[in-house]
């Protein structure tokens, strides 16, 4: 089925990503996997070329293209190298940090912050999820208490991505002690503030080269013109950020799927087995007749949520019936995948066995299945 979603603009604006990451990162990528660290100056390379941060208006350096079908194409081509580690850091950046930026922020806070996310030179980080508190953010137990001008941060986070490398953390604290929907806050803590501190970094089961750390706030003075939004709303702030959060996981599942497939196909043509092509089998041919079939319809409902997101109309629910499909779906895809590999998919060295690892995680972060389905099906009964 021809898919009608990229303009003649966006296939040009491909290429410029693809030989970025030919020229930039497939050299390099399993050395960084390796070192558990992705180097700080890509981001400064990748900024410069327009990888990310596009969405920055011209006036803080950016370009002000707010279409997000160039963060697909994105998406598609670091998949399409097997970078999830940094697709992941990327996506960090555009669909989750820099949209707080560009819609909470002053215009005194975004002349401080944007033009240096718009060169690559500062990164940055959402503090959310606690040691007790995942997808109920009712349950965070980080405070901040107001001292004059300033407010006093105390508390730990914990799977933080970016943790290490972050200059700047949106941190979501409790500033209403008697909590209630008005009890959550979120402030901009920023590297080198007395108290804030940096936990190890986390070993985790994949996306190695993208560090992931515990972040520690002890008596963090913050200023009060480094609060995000509004004090009292966070949570509202939050909760209305997350559509673009899951859009951003599941474009990425989609494009992970159709990575390996792709090369599974290409293998299946390629290996041997009792004198034919293992493709020429009729369980891998139908095997492989519903992998395709299934990411097709999975892109169909992903190039419709990528165009009502461009017309702000995608949805809190519609983003969550995207994200768990689909990030569900990426196992799937790929633990087929690996199994139509043989012994060579359990192989570190092929894209299938890292993809394995990689993605085992897209159904936890940014809202888990079950609490996707929640969301969805408190919709439903509130139809009733």
């Amino acid at each position: 089925m021809k898919r009608n979603l990229f303009t003649a603009d966006h296939e040009q604006y491909r290429e410029t990503v693809r030989a970025f990451m030919e020229r930039e990162v497939v050299p390099h990528y399993e050395k960084w996997e390796a070192d558990k660290f992705t180097p700080r100056d890509l981001y400064l390379k990748a900024a410069e070329q327009g990888i990310y941060g596009l969405s920055i208006p011209e006036e803080f350096g950016g370009s002000g293209e707010t279409d997000y079908r160039y963060r697909v194409v994105v998406h598609e081509e670091v998949y399409r190298v097997h970078a999830m580690s940094l697709a992941v850091a990327f996506g960090l950046q555009d669909d989750i940090v820099l949209q707080y930026l560009l819609h909470l922020c002053t215009p005194e806070q975004k002349q401080r912050w944007l033009p240096r996310f718009a060169t690559g030179e500062m990164i940055g980080a959402i503090g959310m999820t606690e040691p007790g508190a995942g997808s109920d953010l009712k349950g965070l137990r980080t405070t901040a208490v107001q001292d004059g001008d300033d407010w006093v941060l105390n508390g730990q986070k914990t799977f933080i991505s970016c943790g290490i490398s972050a200059d700047l953390v949106i941190v979501a604290a409790r500033t209403d002690p008697n909590g209630g929907s008005r009890s959550l806050s979120l402030f901009a803590v920023e590297a080198g503030m007395p108290g804030f501190e940096r936990g190890r970094k986390l070993d985790k089961l994949g996306l190695a080269s993208q560090d992931t750390s515990e972040l520690y706030f002890d008596n963090v003075r913050v200023p009060a013109n480094n609060v995000i939004g509004e004090i009292g709303r966070g949570m509202g702030h939050m909760m209305a950020h997350l559509p673009s959060e899951r859009l951003g996981v599941y474009t990425g599942a989609v494009a992970s799927a159709k990575a390996i497939f792709d090369v599974t196909r290409k293998y299946c043509s390629d290996r041997m087995a009792f004198g034919q092509p293992i493709a020429d089998f009729q369980h891998v041919r139908f095997e492989l007749a519903e992998i395709a079939t299934e990411i097709d319809v999975a892109e169909a409902y992903l190039d419709k949520s990528v165009l009502a997101f461009n017309a702000g109309e995608l949805t809190a629910v519609d983003a969550a019936k995207g994200k768990w499909w689909t990030s569900e779906l990426q196992l799937r895809v790929i633990d087929r995948c690996l199994q139509l590999h043989g012994g060579y998919g359990f192989m570190n060295e092929y894209a299938v066995a890292r993809a394995y690892k990689d993605a085992r995680i897209q159904t936890i972060y940014g809202g888990t299945t079950a609490i996707m389905k929640e969301i969805i099906g408190r919709d439903l009964a509130g139809q009733r």
